[in-house]
């Protein structure tokens, strides 16, 4: 689980504290303004029950504050989320209806790689592919996948959201329309060598949970295990590896196909994107023994964003 996962869980604890804490409030004031009254007799009693009247209120009103207080909180996490979504900006790619593709299933897609493609050079970029198949998911990096993504949302009239780079909170993609009770959010994983495990799934399911969504979507341009397709299955997670998305894009027009291509591989797209400031990463020398070359922060030492291997790899 993610640190902002684990912070937004936290979030929600102090949230159900309040609730519980004003509840016990309100009736411990009750019973002393009620209960010991009526069942406690004498003139001891009397004194007793007139002093602990002022105490009664003073519980009751310290719990109705603390009630009133984690509403306030609930509806304002509520309303921001909902703002968010309702606030996006459409950046639809190509041309599309959403009475063109409601009944079509969207791919499912939601924390940044930092897997890469093999070593890229400029070279490469006169090698684009002209028509849609894995070795353009296999060519682009991590960033250009994610605006793939969202470009592919955004042709079908959905409204979506994204951040480029920084802490995202487990959610690379929120997505909003008329047609959707609540927002949706989406993961987009950029991996080559290797499938989505469970691991990840429990991530997401607990950034789910952190938003109170009962549904999200995964994408990846790899694969999945079968632990993580059995528990995203159970847990209301919707799956798409790389080969269904590009069926799917298959599936749109020639002009569709087209724009996505050409967001695919806009700019330096076979240069890595820094997770953490979103400038373009440099090939750095190695300072170890095997000699491999590095993808590092152009802004180093200023940025310590993590350093990708050429190969692939997480090196620091």
């Amino acid at each position: 689980m993610t640190r902002q996962t684990r912070a937004a869980l936290r979030r929600e604890g102090a949230h159900n504290q309040l609730a519980s804490g004003g509840a016990t409030a309100i009736v411990a004031g009750a019973l002393m303004l009620t209960v010991v009254p009526s069942f406690v007799r004498g003139p001891i009693a009397t004194s007793l029950a007139q002093a602990l009247r002022p105490a009664g209120w003073l519980l009751v009103a310290v719990g109705a504050l603390l009630l009133g207080l984690h509403i306030v909180l609930r509806r304002a996490g509520v309303a921001s989320r909902t703002a968010d979504a309702k606030t996006i900006s459409t950046r639809a790619t190509g041309r599309s209806t959403p009475s063109d593709e409601a009944g079509r299933q969207e791919p499912t897609f939601s924390t940044k790689s930092t897997q890469m493609p093999a070593s890229m050079s400029a070279e490469s970029t006169s090698r684009r592919e002209v028509a849609w198949s894995p070795a353009v998911l296999a060519a682009i990096e991590w960033r250009r996948f994610e605006a793939l993504c969202e470009a592919f949302y955004a042709q079908a009239g959905l409204a979506t959201r994204s951040q480029s780079h920084g802490v995202d909170g487990g959610v690379d993609i929120w997505l909003q329309s008329r047609h959707m009770d609540a927002p949706r959010i989406v993961q987009c994983k950029h991996w080559l060598n290797r499938p989505i495990g469970v691991k990840e799934m429990r991530e997401f399911r607990g950034v789910m949970a952190s938003h109170q969504l009962a549904s999200g979507t995964y994408v990846t341009s790899s694969t999945f295990t079968a632990d993580a397709t059995a528990f995203a299955k159970a847990n209301g997670i919707q799956l798409q590896d790389g080969a269904a998305l590009l069926k799917l894009i298959g599936q749109r027009t020639p002009e569709q196909q087209a724009a996505l291509l050409a967001v695919a591989y806009e700019g330096e797209y076979w240069r890595p994107t820094c997770a953490s400031c979103g400038t373009k990463m440099v090939e750095r020398p190695s300072k170890k023994e095997d000699g491999r070359a590095f993808w590092g922060c152009a802004n180093y030492p200023r940025c310590r964003g993590k350093t990708i291997a050429k190969a692939g790899e997480v090196v620091s």
